[in-house]
């Protein structure tokens, strides 16, 4: 192809001209044939000049050099970088669960926060039941998809569409409660900052998607300082706390306080909905559990076993922070009112410190904890984001791993959404907390519906027991999933009521878009296609391959009856899914060849690019590139579809000695073709 075969050899000479070693350096060639008939793209396959090679550069500098497909497996985690990545969310809420049940309690007057510690004891229990339900998915589904994929396996695909928007939705909000409360533990050491909170929400979000574009494994070793120093500052305060309540003078630390400021007037009577609508409120507190199980392919083998032990250890770790700050928040007659910009950790640090060093350690660490509370979601929902584009229920850019080897789709959707977020609501946690949870119990619910069907279905050694845990989680994670729904919906919780089954919706008619294509399109695997190249042209014409298709065999047929030479081009980029087009190809498509190019930089278009050049140098030294490409009816259907085919034209523009023509297929009707040779410089 014009260019090295493979690594090249540069003899290293030692003392008198001899050679001792060799040194082997990459070819800077953009494919390298690895046998016949396939070539692998190199790192310079994407190396451009010009703009393009600037805009690059830059995307090199920010995010970082790209990975091959190999160093996938090297990007698990151990179990303490996974404990930080993600438990995060979890352990973060310490900061905003306790102090929104205090919220609310107060509206009865003083002697209602007498109720925090109960409620807070009730809330710990449910976390154990969805732990002990969740470790019983972990190892039922031990390569990840959470609730979404057990719901669809078993419960149905509605059941699994709600439980996924629900799941998007959840996460978002996750982000924009995490860096809301991170802004304002800020403002709660630093009061000047208060008007910039929005512009900082904004800018915190788009680091940590930054730093999550650079590497699971890279953010996560970074992230780990904030989870572990969090745990650690709040364990101290609370240790010291009970010491100095111990060897105080009243040393009843069950014994509740009396608030150190006066209260507003009681507006509300203490009621069992007042003290259920404090109990969901706190449920927010176990947003961030469910992570684990949606995410365990991102440890090390034994995958489920490192995740069920990860997921054990932030459940005692959540659960003791949450315990002990509610006891000494109840003890020392903290109160938080709405407005306050001193929050429920900050009064406790200064109880217990003053407003010293530690004080200001722990609004520190309990600010970087909740800023990167949000890198929970970072991690799961591109997976989750990627496994509907599997499933055809998201565009298939979703699938997509970026330089990083991450789903970069995902973490730029996640985002973009979030900052919307936290725009609209001013980043005010009270703002979106009453939207917060609702999505997760209904995962939750869904989920354990689902573990109950799959039990009763398998009936496998122990079956009735793991029914009964799972039925048990079902039924009272259904309870609070109510109490969320009927307290929050007068607060706003009513637009995340809407919002879960208009995603569902959407993700539905993705699908059938999907599913309409692919029933339009289909070619029996067993059809053999004795077309052969039998026109008069002298020019090669390549016909790039993703899948073989109706849309891709009228093409082909096409590329036959207008020249003498034929190629198909196949190149290799998901590393998540075997190929075996080749095999495939050489029994339906005998008389026309296929060139395939591994990509174990995931590029599509500048390999192709790459192989069209080294062809041009051959005879007859000019080419033509046929693009099979569906015809959309509406302009939304455009981003479902052509997406590689699009990056290929744009590579081509300019290109000398090239015609590009695309082949436009309707489905259910026929195809056409459009040559674009006066747009670009084709043939001299």
């Amino acid at each position: 192809m014009g260019a090295p075969s493979g690594p090249e050899l540069t003899p290293m000479y030692g003392p008198g001209g001899r050679v001792s070693r060799y040194r082997v350096e990459l070819p800077r060639a953009g494919i390298v044939e690895t046998s016949a008939g396939r070539y692998e793209a190199t790192p310079y396959a994407e190396r451009r000049r010009g703009l393009g090679g600037f805009a690059l550069d830059l995307k090199d500098l920010v995010i970082g050099r790209s990975m091959a497909n190999a160093r996938l497996a090297h990007e698990r985690l151990s179990k303490k970088v996974a404990l930080a990545v993600f438990s995060s969310d979890a352990i973060s809420s310490t900061a905003y669960g306790p102090q929104e049940v205090l919220l609310i309690l107060v509206l009865a007057g003083a002697g209602a926060l007498t109720y925090s510690l109960p409620i807070v004891l009730a809330i710990v229990g449910l976390l154990a039941v969805v732990v002990v339900s969740y470790s019983q998915t972990i190892r039922a589904y031990p390569h990840g998809g959470g609730a979404y994929t057990v719901a669809l396996e078993n419960l149905g695909r509605g059941a699994g569409l709600v439980a996924a928007a629900a799941l998007l939705i959840d996460y978002t909000l996750t982000v924009s409660v995490s860096v809301a409360a991170s802004v304002e533990a800020i403002v709660a050491a630093f009061p000047a900052m208060q008007g910039t909170s929005v512009l900082l929400a904004a800018a915190m979000v788009a680091l940590i998607a930054t730093m999550n574009l650079r590497g699971v494994r890279e953010s996560g070793t970074v992230f780990a300082i904030p989870t572990y120093g969090f745990i650690v500052v709040l364990g101290t305060t609370i240790v010291v706390g009970i010491g100095k309540v111990l060897l105080s003078d009243s040393p009843n630390l069950f014994a509740a306080g009396v608030p150190d400021r006066p209260l507003p007037e009681q507006t509300e009577a203490l009621s069992l909905f007042l003290v259920l609508r404090a109990f969901a409120a706190g449920c927010s507190a176990l947003t961030g559990v469910e992570a684990v199980s949606n995410g365990v392919q991102a440890f090390r083998p034994p995958e489920w076993r490192n995740a069920i032990q990860t997921m054990v250890t932030m459940a005692i770790i959540l659960g003791s922070l949450l315990l002990g700050t509610t006891l000494l928040a109840r003890h020392f007659g903290v109160v938080y009112l709405e407005g306050d910009h001193a929050t429920v950790l900050a009064q406790l640090g200064e109880r217990v410190f003053g407003r010293g060093a530690m004080f200001y350690a722990l609004q520190g660490f309990t600010a970087g904890i909740l800023f990167l509370a949000a890198n929970t979601s970072f991690a799961d929902y591109p997976r989750l984001a990627a496994i509907l584009a599997r499933d055809s229920y998201l565009p298939r850019v979703f699938r997509q791993r970026g330089n990083r080897l991450v789903f970069s789709y995902g973490i730029l959707a996640l985002a973009t959404m979030s900052i919307v977020l936290l725009v609209l609501f001013g980043a005010k946690t009270t703002r979106l907390i009453p939207l917060y949870a609702f999505g997760v119990f209904l995962s939750f619910t869904l989920s354990q519906a689902g573990m109950v069907v799959h039990w009763y279905r398998l009936r496998e050694r122990g079956w009735r027991a793991s029914m009964v845990v799972n039925g048990f989680g079902a039924v009272v994670t259904a309870v609070v999933t109510g109490i969320v729904v009927v307290t929050k919906f007068h607060e706003g919780g009513w637009m995340v009521v809407v919002a879960v089954p208009a995603g569902a919706l959407g993700l539905w008619l993705v699908g059938r878009y999907y599913a309409r294509l692919r029933r339009l399109l289909h070619v029996p695997a067993e059809a053999v296609f004795d077309m052969a190249p039998r026109g008069a042209g002298p020019e090669t014409v390549l016909v790039p391959v993703q899948e073989v298709n109706l849309a891709l065999v009228m093409a082909l047929g096409a590329a036959c009856e207008r020249s003498r030479s034929v190629e198909g081009v196949h190149v290799v980029v998901d590393p998540d899914q075997p190929d075996d087009l080749d095999e495939q190809w050489a029994k339906q498509f005998p008389h026309i060849p296929l060139v395939v190019i591994d990509s174990p930089y995931r590029n599509v278009a500048d390999p192709f690019l790459r192989y069209v050049e080294d062809r041009l140098r051959e005879p007859p030294y000019r080419l033509v590139v046929m693009l099979p490409e569906i015809e959309t009816r509406h302009r939304f259907e455009r981003l479902l579809v052509n997406r590689s085919s699009e990056a290929i034209a744009k590579r081509l523009r300019g290109q000398r000695r090239v015609a590009v023509e695309r082949y436009w297929f309707h489905p259910g009707g026929t195809g056409r073709q459009e040559g674009w040779r006066r747009k670009f410089r084709m043939f001299p």
